[in-house]
């Protein structure tokens, strides 16, 4: 018996909707294969993407503060359509927002003990291309690789790279440092943040092929924080061969925490928690939000840890470890890394000369007049906050001045120097060339960051530094058709990219207020840490 007309044509509509449906489902979604089981991305602007991909097992309970384990296999198609949980943490990552002032779209995700996961980005999921593993930023206390400015869509669609972002353990869950407290069975709880990070990189070994990596040529690269997580994993023995180049951006770490210092703070927040010595089984079901509670009771500092086993060595005490022999750096920082905060600040732009001294004082000591003068005769014509920004700002570049030589010290292998001078117009241009500007350019979104500004020349920076970082990854060797040769840093020359519009290669810029710096301690970023 056939079907009446009108339910014959809803048929037919219904088939061909459902045809329809399947063909767009196949076009915008890929599987490829991973050690532990099938994963689904997406595909949108010829780049495919997956994301939430695990690579490490839950840390939860009886695994809080422990060594991170590979994740257990599992059966069918896992969906990483959507990125993965963010470690516990507060600020403005945790809260997740559509538009933040400076960086974008922050997305609102879930925080869990079970984070150790990570996003790929792949033009395609054949072929053998390099690869780029970046480490989020914002210090050790927050952030996540899901953040909307380190997206690798544009990265790798421009480069044709495999981009990978990598979500960790932070804070007191990944450098509790336990190990004097709770003896063996808490080995390595004061760098579970960077095990968790070496087996990132484990992962990438074992299955960036089936994304279409090639997995004897892996970067890593971070900026702040990240650049300081780069920093420690060339101090690693566990990292030893998992990676092959190395970028630094304004992150230069040259020492780890001093475990006795790191006790102290596992301590106190034993203390915060009313719990004992042998209470760690306890401590490792405290409620998060507890946990946080507790946190802001003590005056900790919980980042890596020199403990003699997973981390011997500080990173660059004068000469780089044997573990980073043979790693290609890239390094540098921007003008005016301290702007970032210029428009908190009551003084901004009316700073008179004696609160500049009074600011500066403490950092310099004894050289406070000299240092002033000799910034005042390099830029003439600045006032006491031009001075105060360029002051403040300079720690970080000499720090990874400090970090290149000691590189040089250490390894044959190239160091490549940058500075980075272009000045954004955002807000008026009162930001300048702050802390963490240049990452929009790397990940080519000058576009859509919003600290890029309006600046009609920001796309040539963008290519500039963008195909800089592109090309290292490639080959070890920045250089590329739209900035001059880029010659390896040394001791000799000191060569350095200046990334304006348009770029130029200077030998030692700044001479004379590098060399000021010679013989100030600064315990942020000069000296072993201390209180």
């Amino acid at each position: 018996m056939s079907n009446p007309p009108l339910l014959s044509r809803v048929l037919k509509l219904f088939c061909a909707g459902m045809i329809l449906c399947t063909a767009v489902y196949a076009q915008d979604q890929t599987v490829t294969d991973t050690v532990a089981g099938q994963v689904r991305g997406t595909v949108a602007d010829g780049v495919s993407s997956f994301k939430g991909v695990p690579y490490g097992a839950s840390t939860a309970g009886a695994m809080r503060f422990k060594p991170p384990h590979p994740v257990k296999t599992w059966e069918g198609v896992r969906d990483a359509t959507g990125f993965g949980p963010i470690c516990p943490q507060t600020g403005s990552v945790a809260e997740g927002r559509d538009a933040d002032s400076l960086t974008g779209f922050i997305p609102s995700l879930p925080q869990s003990e079970d984070c150790l996961v990570l996003n790929v980005w792949t033009p395609d999921t054949s072929g053998e291309r390099p690869v780029m593993v970046w480490y989020h930023g914002r210090g050790y206390r927050q952030g996540a690789g899901s953040e909307g400015w380190y997206d690798g869509t544009a990265l790798a669609a421009r480069g044709d790279v495999v981009v990978v972002t990598v979500n960790h353990r932070l804070d007191v869950f990944g450098y509790l440092h336990l190990e004097e407290v709770g003896g063996e069975a808490f080995a390595g709880s004061g760098n579970a943040g960077m095990l968790d990070a070496a087996l990132a990189l484990q992962w990438v070994r074992d299955n960036i092929a089936s994304f279409g990596g090639d997995p004897d040529n892996v970067t890593i690269f971070g900026e702040s924080g990240g650049g300081s997580k780069v920093s420690t994993l060339l101090a690693m023995p566990s990292a030893k061969g998992l990676f092959h180049k190395a970028i630094i951006q304004s992150g230069a770490n040259l020492y780890s925490r001093d475990s006795a210092l790191a006790t102290e703070d596992a301590r106190a927040l034993l203390e915060a928690l009313d719990l004992s010595d042998g209470d760690l089984a306890a401590l490792q079901q405290v409620p998060i939000d507890r946990v946080h509670a507790a946190l802001t009771e003590i005056d900790a500092d919980f980042r890596p840890v020199m403990d003699g086993r997973y981390i011997p060595m500080h990173p660059f005490d004068g000469v780089a470890t044997p573990w980073s022999d043979g790693i290609p750096l890239l390094i540098g920082t921007n003008k005016d890394e301290s702007a970032l905060s210029a428009p908190g600040d009551p003084k901004l732009n009316t700073l008179t000369h004696d609160e500049l001294v009074d600011r500066v004082s403490d950092l310099l000591g004894d050289k406070t007049d000299e240092v002033i003068a000799t910034y005042s005769e390099s830029r003439p014509g600045s006032t006491p906050w031009d001075l105060y920004i360029a002051i403040e700002s300079d720690p970080r570049r000499i720090r990874s001045i400090e970090l290149a030589q000691a590189k040089l010290a250490g390894s044959d292998a190239p160091v490549y120097m940058y500075l980075v001078d272009w000045e954004t117009n955002y807000r008026d241009g009162v930001y300048r060339s702050p802390h963490a500007m240049e990452i929009a350019f790397v990940f080519s979104h000058a576009d859509t960051v919003p600290l890029s500004g309006t600046r009609a020349d920001r796309h040539e920076l963008e290519t500039a530094m963008s195909e800089a970082w592109i090309s290292f990854a490639r080959t070890g060797n920045p250089s590329h058709a739209a900035i001059p040769e880029w010659e390896p840093y040394s001791l000799d020359q000191r060569a350095t990219m200046i990334f304006d519009v348009p770029s130029s290669l200077l030998n030692d810029p700044r001479r004379s207020e590098r060399l000021v710096w010679e013989g100030i301690t600064d315990p942020r970023y000069r000296s072993p840490p201390t209180r």
